[in-house]
């Protein structure tokens, strides 16, 4: 069993021979190679960083990279992608391994899963520190990310402002960072729920997922003005069909759990609190044959979009109305 993985806000005064870095979340990812350079140059201000790409190593250029120095140089060296290290770059690898080259730190970025396990094991068993950088797949672990980067940056957020930031920006962990770090810096500090809204009305309005709150709220002309607007910007159709048949989607799943507290639904559905509460909101004038029909509508406009339509843009827009008219259908 792997230890804990650590954050790179807790890394060690002086590194390890060997950081694994579990996961391939790019922001993560760089984030951690750039956390491991700096402390490396603090422990030497000389360190000489060289990085490459697992799949293209050679067995000839790992011995030149690992083996000892004649200046006796501090090195670190970054083997991104080390899943795909082929079985000759491997068997030179491991040995350095289990026995460290003096003043030289290898940092290894592995997906994780199944490929190249070998190294990923010898790494682990030779007590490589472990640093999480895997992407972040639950709408939970999203909320925590904004949490912990308004903090990073100085600030407080409340957590309603947090549920809306991550509904307006998505799940891009850049975007998501980037965002933080704005408001915190217009707002002096405190980010509330207003706060969000206004910074993000503009890009609310293209929203794929905006769109389709418009369309379970039943307002057919507020969405088809916010679908012109996105496809005048250039949101792809199948993002915007995506958006829609999650909000459909989630209306079938917490209708059919029956009525009850947000947050006991949340935990049985496998959905955040605040969007198990948006859609009790937006079930007002829903019944069982309208979602049905709409489950059918976004099925077909899946195709649509995928190329069985000549005109994706107009498929949308009579998706659209074909929804909001399913709000209203008594069967």
């Amino acid at each position: 069993m792997p230890a804990r993985p650590v954050s790179v806000d807790d890394l060690p005064e002086r590194l390890p021979p060997t950081v694994l870095l579990v996961g391939d979340e790019e922001l993560l990812v760089g984030r951690a190679i750039a956390a491991l350079a700096a402390a490396a140059r603090r422990q030497d201000p000389d360190t000489v960083e060289s990085e490459r790409a697992g799949g293209e190593l050679e067995g000839g250029e790992l011995h030149e990279l690992l083996g000892p120095s004649l200046f006796g140089d501090a090195r670190i060296v970054v083997i991104r992608n080390a899943h795909d290290v082929k079985v000759g770059a491997l068997a030179v690898l491991k040995p350095y391994l289990d026995a460290p080259t003096g003043g030289i730190t290898i940092v290894l970025q592995h997906a994780g899963g199944a490929k190249g396990k070998a190294l990923l094991d010898a790494a682990r068993k030779a007590k490589a520190l472990e640093i999480g950088c895997a992407k972040l797949t639950k709408p939970a672990e999203r909320l925590d990310f904004v949490r912990a980067e308004v903090r990073r940056v100085g600030g407080r957020i409340s957590p309603d402002a947090v549920a809306a930031l991550v509904d307006a920006v998505g799940s891009d962990l850049r975007e998501l960072a980037a965002v933080s770090a704005q408001l915190v810096s217009d707002t002096g500090g405190t980010v509330d729920v207003e706060t969000v809204r206004a910074f993000h009305r503009g890009k609310a309005e293209v929203s794929g997922f905006a769109i389709a709150d418009r369309v379970m709220e039943g307002n057919s002309p507020a969405a088809l003005e916010a679908l012109r607007y996105a496809l005048d910007v250039g949101v792809p159709h199948v993002v915007i069909a995506s958006a829609l048949a999650d909000g459909v989607s989630a209306l079938a799943r917490v209708a059919s759990a029956g009525r009850g507290d947000a947050y006991a639904l949340a935990s049985a559905l496998r959905m955040p609190a605040w969007k198990v509460r948006n859609v009790q909101g937006q079930m007002r004038g829903w019944n069982e044959p309208g979602v049905r029909r709409a489950l059918q509508i976004v099925a077909g406009l899946n195709a649509d979009v995928k190329g069985e339509a000549a005109d994706p843009s107009y498929a949308l827009e009579r998706a659209i109305r074909g929804l909001v008219s399913a709000r209203s259908d008594r069967g």
